[in-house]
């Protein structure tokens, strides 16, 4: 069995360093050169020369920023949270100061012999430099606690989630277990090969419920661990039980989330045919379009009131659900979904989420 790990927090500020930081910081200028630009003066009076020059003043402090937070990064995640803020904050500070007084260093410079009417530039050192300094401070601050409420609230989701996952895991019916060790008992005189077999399953079915809840496995050993579970429910349940597999057609290197298949087979199986006399199939289909990977497991119940019924009396039905679909959400936040379907005699669960593998 392996302790889980302590959960270590997160840096609270995004990577600064992607394209994608970069372009919201570009919008983000834009944005607020215009509304500045509009609060200055009416559209009709130099409107464009302002917006122009504001928005180059707000780009270099905004890049430049971004640029110091990308470099700085790897120090400030090391550090506490009031160490890397207040450091974060002087940063950039600094970062306003310096382009502060570029511009007036510049304007200064541009403004020797030139016509009275160049009034781009500040004219005031002090004001202007120390103004900017206190508005990128106030609005850096803000920023910044923004940015640690929004990764503090994240966390606090992952970690309610990461608790019902070991919920999940830990969660071994009692009629499973049992089973399968009268199975295996009985198995142990009239087939000690098969009983050896189906020990070492039971112990590989426990290893992967045991593991650690944020450990990311390929889709083929997903489903190797899914066809553990299906051989010793096979072992008791015999021609009752049938799985018909159509997973050929999706890329086995695909990472999932571990524990999401077997619990729907387990679904499957307890509330589906072991309540029926005769048994029947299970289905479990997967197939890829697009970069994305549809993942269904089907089977009959004896009808939908009694489907609808046994689900509310047992709970582990609606816990599993809830798990995989938050797992799923956590991993690939909007971009992956569970679809529960009940048509006439049949239930079935189908998982989408994007294909991703490791990178090399």
């Amino acid at each position: 069995m392996s302790a889980a790990r302590p959960s270590t927090p997160a840096f609270f500020l995004p990577d600064f360093c992607a394209g994608r930081a970069a372009l919201a910081v570009v919008l983000i200028a834009e944005l607020s050169a215009l509304l500045f630009a509009l609060a200055r003066q009416p559209v009709t009076k130099n409107f464009w020369v302002d917006l122009a020059t504001i928005s180059m003043f707000l780009l270099w402090i905004g890049l430049g920023s971004a640029a110091a937070l990308c470099r700085a990064t790897p120090w400030l995640a090391k550090q506490s949270v009031t160490i890397a803020s207040t450091a974060a904050l002087a940063m950039l500070a600094a970062v306003v100061a310096i382009v502060s007084e570029g511009v007036f260093q510049l304007g200064a410079y541009l403004a020797v012999g030139a016509p009275a009417e160049l009034t781009i530039f500040p004219a005031s050192h002090a004001a202007f430099v120390l103004t900017n300094v206190g508005i990128g401070f106030i609005v850096s601050a803000l920023a910044l606690r923004y940015f640690y409420v929004s990764a503090e609230s994240k966390r606090a989701i992952e970690l309610a989630a990461q608790a019902r996952i070991h919920a999940l895991q830990a969660r071994i019916r009692p009629h499973f277990l049992f089973n399968s060790m009268n199975t295996i008992a009985a198995l142990t005189r009239s087939n000690p090969v098969q009983a050896e077999q189906a020990v070492e399953d039971l112990a590989d079915l426990f290893r992967a419920s045991l593991s650690d809840a944020r450990t990311r496995i390929t889709l083929s050993e997903e489903l190797e661990v899914a066809r553990v579970y299906q051989r010793i429910e096979q072992l008791r349940l015999g021609a009752r039980l049938t799985v018909d597999w159509q997973v050929d057609s999706v890329p086995m290197d695909a990472l999932v989330p571990s524990l999401l298949l077997q619990p729907l087979l387990e679904n499957a199986i307890y509330h589906g045919i072991e309540r029926l006399p005769d048994g029947g199939k299970v289905s479990i289909v997967a197939n890829y379009v697009d970069e994305v990977i549809r993942l269904a497991v089907t089977n009959p119940i004896v009808d939908n009131a009694a489907e609808s019924n046994s689900i509310d009396k047992h709970v582990g039905n609606k816990l599993a659900l809830d798990n995989i679909q938050q797992r799923l959400e956590l991993e690939w936040p909007g971009k992956a979904s569970v679809i529960v379907e009940s048509p006439p005699q049949t239930y079935s669960v189908t998982l989408v989420f994007p294909y991703s593998k490791r990178e090399l």
